[in-house]
């Protein structure tokens, strides 16, 4: 239900922020327009860090190089936890959902490559429904399909378009909203469009609304080069996250996050003080290089076309506001910093929004975690020790404080749990 907020300005004032003995203020102004929230926060002090601990080492960590089968996991791509601790593992290499228990303990596998019942012929993404139960899709057409707890099939949700709209195109999910609303975008090619169609469907396969349309990537097309379509460096890239009930649709252009209700208004509007970054040639240079180095150095000519064909891509005039958005469980949004080229911070750094869009401060997450979920009081994830090597784990995260030292930090990991059988593993830097 939209909260509607008197027109006059209303100046409030976000959780303090501590550092070095002294409190900052972190002001919001929120303000009414055309019964849109509009949100003005405050940038938090570069060096400020909201008082929320991770814990130093993960409490689970699931994957190992050599052992039991179900614990050797291979190119996992989402994970998702069950009110009763369960852990539910994408799997792709296997195309199965791998579940485990609160020890991590492998408990049951669903799924598998085929077309029958619970089975997948594609799969990238497991989300948690009310009531436990579990949705699973893949990129590629298909349908949504449908678990109870327990991972027995309950049906598949057809994602295919009424012939009316055109025979190509197709959904592809991104999030789930708190209420177990899907937000979904319409493609023709897959990634290839501009602009792109934002919906919001049930489990059940229905359109329930439209969010419009919007501006998604910038794809430049060499039609006689090696790689034909690259996305412009730098360029626009549309974010499509769910925030509790509502559905964010924004650019990463401009720090401005637009938040949708479910009927497909527009709810709020929330910015960050930002100022814009323009490219630099040193920039481009330290982008190009950080994706020659991905390839092998004895393979001379691969390396050389990567670089030739980026040097011919676009550069957009200023660099990205912000890299990603994600919502926790309480209803925060966390924004992820844009990291510069070149400029590399000791952990990822995300802006921590509550659920009303002030700005309660900085939080740093560990250092090669790619972040799946973040519940009420843990944050699970992937990280890959070393090239083929995978792990999901699951970090304490502790609320309770609400102030820290400035430019304190999460401590560097320890030897995590060992589960299963084979070498633990820990978690190292980002390529």
């Amino acid at each position: 239900m939209k909260t509607h907020i008197p027109a006059a300005l209303l100046t409030l004032s976000a959780l303090a922020c501590q550092s070095d003995g002294a409190t900052d203020s972190l002001p919001s102004q929120l303000r009414d327009s055309a019964g849109i929230q509009v949100i003005e926060n405050a940038r938090p002090a570069d060096g400020a860090r909201l008082g929320w601990q991770i814990g130093p080492e993960p409490r689970l960590s699931i994957g190992v190089l050599e052992g039991d089968e179900p614990h050797m996991l291979f190119n996992v791509s989402d994970a998702t936890r069950l009110t009763d601790g369960r852990i539910v593992v994408v799997n792709v290499g296997t195309m199965e959902l791998r579940a485990f228990d609160v020890s991590g303990a492998h408990v049951a596998t669903w799924g598998g490559k085929g077309e029958g019942p619970g089975e997948f012929t594609d799969l990238h993404q497991v989300e948690r429904l009310p009531g436990d139960s579990i949705i699973a899709w893949g990129w590629a057409p298909g349908p949504f399909t449908v678990l109870d707890p327990n991972g027995s099939f309950v049906r598949i949700s057809s994602r295919k378009l009424p012939a009316a709209e055109g025979p190509s195109r197709q959904l592809a999910p991104w999030s789930v909203t708190s209420d177990g609303l899907i937000l979904a975008s319409q493609y023709p090619k897959l990634y290839l469009v501009d602009p792109l169609t934002v919906e919001i469907w049930d489990a059940e396969g229905e359109l329930r609304s439209s969010l419009g349309i919007h501006p998604s990537w910038e794809w430049n097309d060499f039609p006689n080069a090696n790689t034909r379509w690259r996305e412009t460096i730098f360029g626009k890239r549309l974010v499509i996250a769910a925030w509790g009930e509502l559905a964010v649709v924004t650019l990463r252009t401009r720090y401005e996050i637009k938040a949708y209700a479910a009927d497909g208004s527009l709810a709020r509007i929330v910015r960050l003080e930002h100022v814009p970054r323009a490219t630099t040639a040193g920039d481009i240079e330290t982008y190009i290089a950080a994706r020659v180095a991905r390839i092998p150095e004895e393979s001379t000519a691969a390396r050389t076309q990567v670089r030739e064909d980026n040097e011919a891509t676009p550069v957009a005039e200023y660099c990205p506001a912000f890299a990603s958005v994600r919502s926790d469980a309480v209803g925060h949004l966390w924004v992820e910093e844009y990291e510069l080229p070149g400029a590399r911070r000791p952990a990822p750094l995300w802006t921590v929004f509550d659920p009303d869009g002030r700005v309660l401060g900085l939080v740093e997450t560990p250092l090669g975690l790619e972040i799946y979920e973040i519940g009420e009081d843990y944050i699970l994830g992937r990280v890959e020790s070393e090239p083929g090597v995978e792990s999901v784990q699951l970090w304490r995260l502790d609320r309770r404080s609400t102030s820290q030292a400035r430019g304190s930090r999460p401590n560097p990991p320890e030897q995590p749990e060992r589960l299963g059988t084979g070498p633990t593993l820990t978690h190292a830097s980002e390529p």
